[in-house]
């Protein structure tokens, strides 16, 4: 009988550890065979994760390459700077992906620059909806998943550069997401009495998601201001561009609908219907809009994901089903939670 894929989570005490748990325990191909967390290593997931009754009794192991080698393919959702030294010691024959940032930048300067460790090297880049990228990632051992912010981003933008309708200067993006972004360390802005109520913008100018935009979008100036929202998941990004040769909003949105209209999980939006974060809860969609901006003469593309979905754990799903040639959509859905 088929047993499916054995995976290992490592990273399996935070949000979206806890994610790629629930959409594994889910799967019709995979089999959770390793949980690890060196914080927290010894523990029953049902202390950390009670949503996942299922798993509440596996003991959480110590995050070491001997712990992780036995599964087939291995998930890292590791804080930044901590998937190179341990992708080091994985065999070569295990197939990894990666959520963090540590290998997704072919820039070793733009890398360094904003992580100020040394660039440890580039992985396949994993946004299956560019162009030609589903074909290399299904061919990859090594996978680098996508940044939340830029998932949004890429995927609103990408296509309106690609086809010559929008200008690759001078690109502004805003983006707001739920605070489950920042991660399950406990940090006083993440307190509930400091979010609730509350609106913040954070690391303006200097966010380090920037470069991977430019990468994926082909965008030549960005500049990106993330505001910090009251509630635990989701983001909904504005991407103004400046029209190309005269575009219009008709080109813009067919652009939009030439790149996606097969897609199983982008979704353009009919005319008049707005793009909201709750939308996408619990999903792997990404819903986009495209307005005109006739004073400022700019296209505006609106992004809503789930950033535990799209934006980390149901696209590592999604880059984990073509490397194993599975189908893409297995284990995962465009449709959202409500309400």
């Amino acid at each position: 009988m088929f047993m499916g894929c054995a995976v290992a989570v490592a990273g399996a005490s935070g949000y979206a550890g806890g994610e790629l748990l629930r959409l594994v325990d889910g799967h019709p191909d995979l089999e959770l065979a390793v949980a690890a967390a060196h914080g927290s290593a010894g523990r029953p997931l049902g202390d950390l994760h009670p949503q996942l009754p299922g798993l509440a009794d596996i003991l959480l192991a110590d995050t070491t390459p001997a712990a992780l080698a036995a599964a087939d393919l291995i998930f890292l959702a590791l804080p930044h700077g901590a998937s190179a030294p341990l992708a080091a010691g994985l065999p070569e024959h295990v197939r990894v992906v990666d959520l963090g940032a540590d290998f997704r930048l072919a820039d070793s300067a733009a890398f360094e620059r904003c992580y100020g460790v040394s660039h440890p090297g580039t992985w396949t880049y994993g946004l299956p909806e560019l162009p030609g990228q589903r074909q290399r990632i299904a061919a990859a051992s090594r996978v680098a998943n996508t940044g939340c912010y830029a998932v949004a981003v890429a995927l609103a933008l990408a296509p309106l550069i690609a086809a010559g309708v929008a200008e690759p200067a001078d690109v502004v993006v805003v983006g707001a997401s739920g605070s489950s972004g920042a991660g399950r360390a406990p940090t006083p802005q993440l307190l509930g009495t400091e979010l609730m109520g509350d609106l913040s913008p954070y690391k303006v100018g200097s966010h380090q998601h920037v470069p991977e935009m430019k990468q994926a979008t082909g965008a030549t100036s960005l500049s990106f201001t993330p505001v910090l929202a009251p509630m635990p998941r989701g983001i909904l990004a504005t991407v103004t561009a400046r029209p190309a040769g005269g575009a219009t909003l008709a080109d813009a949105r067919a652009a939009l609908s030439r790149a996606y209209h097969d897609e199983p999980f982008v979704t353009v939006l009919a005319a008049g219907r707005v793009p909201h974060t709750a939308a996408t809860y619990g999903s792997n969609a990404v819903h986009l809009q495209v307005y005109a901006d006739t004073d400022s003469d700019r296209f505006i593309v609106v992004s809503a994901i789930d950033n535990l979905g799209k934006g980390a754990a149901g696209q590592a799903v999604q880059n984990a089903n073509l490397m194993l040639g599975l189908p893409e959509t297995a284990g995962l859905s465009a449709n959202g939670v409500a309400p």
